[in-house]
């Protein structure tokens, strides 16, 4: 009876992981088939946006294609305000149509600029989308909210813009900033390249893409390009934030632009002994130990360390303390590690090998162990030869006399 209750059991488990193995294999099937046979939607990712006289308009266009059929899209500029220049492009070409298969995602940009000084106020843009055979068509509106213009003279006649204001890396790492430098002049001209930071840093300007290092950018009128700046902390330069301050100028021209490089710091870690020594002797079945230092030589502090350790079959290794909170740089800290060998193991050499895991990085340190066997053994066998002597000495004294 038993045996046919565990047989049912084994069935309805069989069964039960089939199902589940059926239903992932169907799942993504069944997602697919559940997709309408058409179906289209477009939007730009910000409908309103607010911005600056001298700013330029820069946001994505997202077409959805949640059908199952691929779809050509056509795309236009259905209505503008007076004296902008309006794109649709992607990352090289300006572009009129898009191809987007089924169940994918396409991104376009649509960017705008206006071609003479523009008043503060609203500006109202209209993008056109539409399948090719005409079944979905959309017409799609950008509010732009232009703002008065500050009265500064730290941004004349050049604009500067970077993607990514604010990088963040360990100390030892090199940061590189992408800085797209625009000219409003009239006239072709020389922009001299300044950057300041933290003494002691590297601060170097590279045309995109290349390595060598320049100090002037040449750009014809209304032209734009785009150089990157080479940014080397100071060697042991610690955790927190850096300003660093861009200046672009020709003549009386000029513009500013704010970066911050944020370092975490360095996670390094030193192990090892004072004396240099990574052996020690332990007996069979009893405890040894030896102390090892665990140092902090990185610029961050270093927190949740924990002791691992790979060592024979059926020893014991044990850490003292189990585990170090947090290392501040610079700061070392003692650990006590407990070995006992199996019992029953034999004399010899072995290696333990020990691990110290700390944040973002870890250290090896190996050990060898000499096992011996135990004190008490060692008076047995000088018991045993004494008792061997005495007894052979009895004897010649008994038979000698004979």
């Amino acid at each position: 009876m038993n045996s046919l209750v565990v047989g049912v059991r084994r069935q309805w488990v069989v069964a039960v992981l089939a199902l589940l193995l059926v239903g992932l294999l169907v799942a993504p099937v069944s997602a697919k088939e559940n997709r309408p046979q058409r179906l289209l939607t477009f939007a730009p990712e910000y409908p309103g946006v607010v911005v600056g006289p001298e700013d330029e308009i820069s946001m994505d266009l997202i077409l959805h294609n949640k059908g199952k059929e691929d779809e050509t899209v056509f795309l236009w500029v259905e209505s503008k305000p007076d004296d902008w220049k309006v794109r649709i492009k992607t990352y090289r070409f300006d572009i009129t149509g898009v191809h987007v298969p089924g169940g994918q995602d396409k991104m376009l940009t649509f960017k705008a600029s206006h071609e003479k000084k523009v008043k503060p106020g609203e500006y109202i843009f209209r993008i056109g989308a539409r399948s090719a055979d005409r079944h979905f068509k959309f017409i799609r509106q950008i509010r732009v909210k232009v703002t008065a213009a500050k009265k500064s003279a730290e941004s004349k006649g050049i604009v500067l813009t970077t993607s990514y204001p604010v990088l963040r890396g360990p100390s030892d790492a090199k940061f590189e900033f992408s800085i797209e430098v625009e000219s409003r002049l009239e006239d072709d001209a020389i922009f001299d390249l300044f950057a300041k930071g933290p003494d002691g840093w590297e601060l170097n300007f590279k045309p995109a893409y290349e390595s060598k290092f320049i100090s002037s950018l040449r750009l014809k009128a209304r032209q734009s390009s785009s150089v990157a700046l080479e940014v080397k902390p100071a060697p042991g330069a610690k955790a927190g934030q850096y300003p660093i301050t861009v200046n672009v100028s020709s003549g009386p021209a000029k513009a500013k632009a704010e970066l911050t490089v944020v370092l975490t710091g360095t996670y390094k870690l030193d192990v090892g002994t004072v004396d240099g020594l990574l052996s020690l002797t332990a007996r069979r079945g009893r405890q040894a130990n030896l102390s090892f230092f665990v140092k902090n030589t990185g610029s961050a502090p270093n927190n949740n360390i924990e002791f691992l350790s790979f060592k024979p079959e059926n020893w014991k290794v044990e850490f003292k303390p189990e585990k170090i909170d947090t290392l501040a740089p610079g700061e070392l800290k003692q650990v006590e590690v407990f070995i006992t060998p199996y019992e029953d193991a034999l004399v010899g050499d072995y290696a333990v090998d020990l691990r110290v895991e700390g944040e973002k990085v870890s250290k090896p340190l190996s050990l060898r162990v000499t096992v011996k066997a135990s004190a008490a053994w060692g008076w047995i066998g000088i018991a045993i030869i004494v008792l061997v002597v005495l007894g052979l000495t009895t004897l010649f004294r008994k038979f000698g006399r004979r």
